[in-house]
């Protein structure tokens, strides 16, 4: 693996724990929910909202891209 995959790698874990955790606080505060469907549903939602990142090798050498829900189109991140 190079560099800016282990960092797409690491930008992507850190923005799915960061959306589980505050998904999965909002869901013990606010809902009846019990048991696994805390943690599951906490998944599904994290999954689904965090932003996907992914090392590209272009001709101007590897670059770092995202793509969020919230956002139109790919950005470059490096």
């Amino acid at each position: 693996m190079t560099k800016l995959q282990v960092k797409a790698f690491v930008f992507q874990l850190l923005c799915f724990a960061a959306l589980f955790i505050l998904v999965r606080f909002l869901l013990v505060s606010y809902t009846n929910l019990t048991g696994l469907w805390i943690p599951f549903t906490a998944f599904v939602v994290g999954t689904l909202l965090s932003p996907k990142f992914q090392a590209v090798k272009t001709n101007d050498g590897e670059k770092l891209f995202m793509k969020w829900i919230f956002m139109k189109g790919i950005k470059e991140i490096k």
